[in-house]
């Protein structure tokens, strides 16, 4: 008796020993039903990602070379120096491996990555659920029928919290454990998904009835811009010149998704925009701005899962592996490389997939790149979300400048994601933020709009077509309360006068954006040969990223560095952006904010004034 309690008294010790990691807030994704428990002699892969060092020096460093005060200022890193400076600790591989062995798993089973961030071993789930104190369950998919693994929650020794990030199969599922069922191979069909998730909104054929207002003596190809705005509209409103360059280093780039190159829709574009424009527009619009200057495109994913919902809600991890090698094997937040289940899976067994390896540092990132897809911070495991941002502060650091469109509905994500009008809440009245617009080192680009009776000498809205731009992030706030980035916070940084309808449902804790914002009303273009017209954010990302390359270009010509990061020149320099004042947004059930004077989490701190803009960043070292 006295062996027996002396037993249960140290298993007690060992269980009061764990505490609570990771736990998983509400519902899984409706996509997954959770089916039985996993039996405990079925061999699962155990992973564990520990914690990334240096954050701190890299948030140090990456304000270093991008405030304008700085002495540092566009002093980029290396990709190696990058690297170098988020190698993972010593003492937490250690510290993990040997509680490992110390609960009972072979030294040999234990397997270490090569850049020292995951450890690896493949145990029965029984052996596993002790170690994490968890219940482990089976989610299949309702769509597809596949198989994951993982929990509600698990718990971790108390003296290694400070070492892990994350475990799988956990809180985030494990791999899919069987072979997906077959899905429809045309490229013609668009109802999983095309182009950014966000549905802009669309006008049917452009306008050819012109607005009764009188242009003035505008030049022809500016008077109608309120109900067709082209190149010359673009032109005209910010300031931009005809450009004339074509070198080696400043190619500007988009990354693309589901929605896919057609040089024919191109070409009647370019024959005449005014009546028509790109399936491709976000292609058209660079094109035009910075033409001859080439564009680079980046097309991820085969057709298996570019017509899946994997295109829709699974986003960035195998462009970054493309553009930055060591990305694939990359470690933070306890995530070491893609998450299968999240992110496409190469080679890839359906018929008609792709059948080679994953191009890992395959192709050199542009200098500037404009990325017109986003989702609902909520969709995603919060460290998957804040491992991918990890990524975009290196790409910073190494002089990349980052373009996120800031979406498409107002406080809302898209339709259905997860209720009918995008937001959250059992009312529909909670603000939904969109990931990854809530990351503090890329660049959130609003849009704007002239009204149909407007020309391009009246003041330009906040566009109000359904199509909004405000946010205030979840994920980062935690975040955000030791590291400010110098951002705005939007209670910090707006009057009350100015909370939205019933003082609005959102987490103020997080960082505002857009950040800056462009003209993304009644853009014309084609598809398939078929003549619209549409409104949206992920129009104006590629419009500043024209501004941005055009000032890289004479940058490059004076013999300087790209601006990179450039967040901190524009909120220490508002005056270089024309400011926005009028309009408003609305959703879940609110009026929105409106367009104010300085920075408002509609239009950011404005649109761009090309001459003044390249003056400031001129005159930077």
């Amino acid at each position: 008796m006295r062996v027996i309690t002396i037993f249960v008294a140290a298993l007690s010790a060992v269980r009061a020993s764990h505490v609570l990691h990771e736990r998983r807030e509400g519902p899984v994704h409706a996509s997954w039903r959770q089916g039985e428990r996993v039996e405990a002699d079925a061999i699962i892969p155990m992973r564990i990602g520990l914690k990334q060092t240096n954050l701190e020096a890299g948030v140090e460093r990456l304000n270093a070379v991008s405030h304008p005060d700085s002495e540092q200022y566009g002093k980029h890193l290396s990709a190696e120096e990058v690297n170098d400076l988020f190698a993972p600790s010593q003492h937490s591989i250690e510290s993990v491996r040997d509680w490992l062995i110390q609960s009972g798993i072979n030294e040999t089973a234990i397997a270490h990555s090569d850049n020292r961030g995951w450890i690896a071993a493949d145990v029965p789930a029984g052996i596993a659920e002790d170690i994490f104190r968890a219940q482990l369950y089976e989610y299949e998919s309702v769509k597809t029928g596949s198989v994951r693994i993982g929990c509600h929650e698990y718990r971790l020794p108390a003296h290694l919290v400070e070492h892990i990030d994350y475990v799988t199969p956990g809180v985030k599922m494990s791999a899919v454990l069987k072979k997906r069922a077959k899905r429809s191979q045309s490229w013609g069909d668009h109802s999983h998904h095309r182009g950014p998730y966000w549905k802009p909104t669309r006008h049917g054929q452009p306008p050819h009835h012109y607005p009764p207002g009188w242009p003035g003596d505008l030049p022809e190809d500016v008077r109608y811009c309120g109900g067709n705005i082209t190149p010359a509209c673009w032109r005209y409103l910010y300031k931009l010149p005809f450009p004339h360059i074509n070198d080696s280093v400043n190619a500007a780039g988009l990354f693309e998704q589901g929605d896919y190159f057609a040089q024919s829709d191109i070409s009647m574009y370019f024959h005449d925009p005014n009546n028509g424009g790109g399936s491709d527009r976000d292609i058209d619009v660079l094109t035009s701005l910075i033409y001859p200057q080439s564009v680079v495109v980046y097309q991820v994913d085969d057709a298996n899962y570019a017509q899946q919902e994997i295109a829709r809600y699974k986003l960035f991890n195998t462009f970054l592996d493309a553009i930055d090698g060591s990305y694939c094997n990359y470690t933070a937040y306890g995530i070491t490389g893609d998450s299968p289940g999240i992110d496409p899976t190469y080679p890839d067994p359906a018929p008609n997939g792709y059948k080679g390896q994953r191009q890992c540092g395959a192709y050199k990132l542009t200098r500037v790149i404009s990325i017109g897809y986003g989702e609902s911070e909520l969709d995603f495991p919060k460290n998957y979300v804040l491992r991918q941002c990890n990524e975009f502060m290196k790409l910073s650091l190494q002089g990349h400048t980052i373009l996120i469109t800031s979406g498409g509905f107002g406080f809302g994500s898209g339709p259905g994601d997860p209720t009918p009008s995008g937001c959250l809440g059992p009312l529909e009245n909670v603000f939904n933020s969109i990931y990854p617009n809530g990351c503090p080192w890329v660049t959130s680009v609003g849009s704007t709009m002239l009204g149909p009776n407007q020309t391009v000498n009246e003041p330009e809205s906040a566009l109000q077509m359904d199509v909004y731009e405000p946010g205030l992030p979840e994920a980062f706030n935690q975040w955000r309360r030791f590291h400010d980035p110098g951002y705005p916070n939007y209670v910090a940084n707006a009057d009350a006068s100015n909370l939205g309808a019933n003082g609005g449902r959102y987490n103020r804790a997080g960082r505002g954006w857009p950040d800056i914002s462009a003209n993304g009303a009644y853009v014309p273009y084609f598809v398939n040969g078929e003549e619209d017209t549409e409104s949206s954010s992920t129009i104006a990302a590629p419009i500043v990223a024209s501004v941005i390359t055009l000032i890289n270009q004479q940058r490059t010509i004076a013999g300087k560095g790209p601006v990179g990061f450039i967040n901190p020149a524009l909120y220490n320099n508002p005056w270089m952006l024309n400011d926005i004042t009028n309009g408003s947004n609305a959703n879940c059930q609110s009026d929105g904010f409106k367009a104010v004077q300085g920075w408002d989490p509609v239009t950011g701190l404005g649109t761009p004034n090309y001459p003044k803009m390249l003056k400031y960043f001129m005159s930077l070292p």
